[in-house]
């Protein structure tokens, strides 16, 4: 990494500041398990100073006055300093979390790219103003930017989760307060640098480094109008009800316990190919992940046999090395996590195919778990029904398809799924029998036009997509007498 931090500075309002107090965060690389960097930690002062320039710029400033076809510009500026920047960013990303590399430059920094170019193209589409009639009266009906946004998001995609809500309110005439996680400070230090390069106007976007106390702190300021939260179920929750007690809008993007449903007319290689990226990217630290594998009984072992194979084409270690597909997990924390749900699951009566405890063959340091394989696993069992976060696959198997779709159901979370079947209008039948947000056929993802979000504990509203908009805006009706001609035309 030889990009060069900025130790003792904190990106407010649009300039860089030195910190309200002397409290650091420590980035430790989960591959040398040595510290990086020693950077400036936000604390409530901050928080402060940030939420007072964001009110300010948005009630006072020319940002939320500016046309769409401005701000659609200078988030293109942004998109470019990004895309030339995008190598640098995947090694920044690689060093402070452990993404390998291959991955940190084809999704961890290429993906925001994707976002924005779909975010900018909604938004040239999106009426900003319509005349609605009806038989009992005509209103000028008005979208206008909702106000200052605290975007909080989580270390696992730090620019991908950054960029899916900055892009939209950023759009939609929003201020916003980015608060990044202290385990991957250095992105969203990098990210500043290009907000900073774009040339956004003063007190627009701050990115804060900060825990999770300064965290409920911003969510909850009297000077926000709007949360949009990435993270644990529970921390959603948590934040969920402490907004709803202001009557604070907030957006929830929170934890997945996906299933992939393997019909019998599918292909298993092509499936298992099609899992790597699916339910295994990121080692495994992705919430949409299908980490639920349901098969049917008569193919159950050609499907064990296949994914067996599949780990030993995955190579585990230095996430510096192109080759590598498995890296560390994020912090030591992590690994004691997925290692603990492993323990479970072998307790707990699953088979191990793969897999299992303590460090990966070849391997002396690193916070790195075995990818693991189980089979026979019962629907009720934990590691079937809790998160783990990280390369740990369960084996389901049904018995007939309405078995296969009460298993794929049967969760308390609702985030993400995907359907398997050489039959694309059966597979979308069963789609559209799963619980969930999003579900791929044959691994398809869905795009950033479209919504993407969770239903039950997985979370509420949509990112992305025309939808991914809506909670940016407020909506004012003006009603207005026969004749009035709408400033341009537009009509609904």
């Amino acid at each position: 990494m030889n990009w060069q931090v900025r130790d003792n500075s904190l990106y407010i309002g649009g300039r860089w500041s030195a910190p309200a107090s002397a409290e650091r965060l420590e980035i430790v690389s989960p591959w040398t398990e040595n510290p990086i960097a020693n950077v400036a930690a936000a604390t409530p002062a901050d928080v402060d100073k940030a939420v007072n320039a964001a009110r300010c710029a948005f009630d006072d400033g020319p940002w939320p006055k500016m046309s769409m076809s401005d701000r659609i510009a200078t988030v293109g500026r942004l998109r470019g300093i990004m895309e030339r920047r995008r190598t640098e960013a995947a090694h920044v990303i690689t060093s402070e979390m452990g993404s390998p590399i291959t991955a940190s430059l084809t999704q961890q920094a290429q993906t925001p790219l994707l976002m924005l170019d779909a975010f900018m193209d909604i938004a040239r589409d999106l009426p900003l103003s319509t005349l609605r009639t009806a038989a009992t009266g005509q209103a000028l009906v008005s979208r206008y930017a909702k106000g200052v946004v605290a975007a909080i998001v989580p270390w696992n995609a730090p620019l991908t989760g950054i960029t899916m809500k900055l892009g939209p309110a950023l759009l939609a005439g929003c201020c916003v307060i980015v608060k990044t996680a202290p385990e991957t400070a250095l992105s969203g230090q990098l990210l500043a640098e290009m907000l900073d390069e774009a040339g956004f106007p003063e007190g627009v976007v701050s990115v804060l480094p900060a825990d999770r106390a300064t965290s409920e702190y911003l969510a909850l300021h009297p000077g926000v109008d709007k949360v949009s939260f990435t993270g644990s179920t529970a921390a959603g929750r948590h934040l969920a009800e402490r907004c709803g007690a202001l009557l604070r809008p907030i957006t929830l993007e929170l934890g997945g316990k996906s299933a992939a449903l393997i019909l019998d007319d599918a292909d298993i290689s092509e499936t298992v190919e099609k899992l790597r990226v699916g339910s295994l990217r990121n080692s495994g630290q992705i919430c949409s992940l299908k980490t639920r594998v349901l098969v049917s009984q008569q193919r159950k072992d050609d499907l064990i046999s296949a994914l067996d194979a599949l780990l030993d084409t995955m190579p585990i270690g230095d996430p510096n090395n192109p080759d590598t597909q498995i890296g560390p997990m994020v912090s030591r924390a992590q690994m004691k996590r997925v290692t603990g749900y492993i323990e479970q699951g072998i307790k707990g009566g699953a088979r191990l195919v793969k897999g299992g405890l303590g460090l990966p063959a070849g391997l002396t340091h690193g916070w790195f778990v075995r990818p693991t394989l189980f089979a026979d696993v019962e629907p009720g069992a934990v590691i079937a029904q809790e998160e783990i976060f990280g390369p740990v696959l369960s084996i389901l198997t049904y018995k007939d398809e309405k078995e296969a779709v009460e298993i794929a159901n049967n969760s308390q979370y609702g985030l993400n799924g995907s359907v398997f079947s050489a039959d694309v209008e059966r597979a979308v039948g069963f789609a559209q029998r799963i619980k969930t947000g999003v579900v791929e056929i044959n691994g398809c993802g869905v795009g950033f036009c479209s919504p993407i979000g969770g239903v039950k504990a997985s979370g509420m509203g949509r990112e992305a997509g025309p939808e991914g908009f809506e909670p940016y805006f407020e909506y004012k009706a003006i009603g207005v007498p026969k004749g009035y001609v709408h400033p341009t035309g537009g009509t609904e």
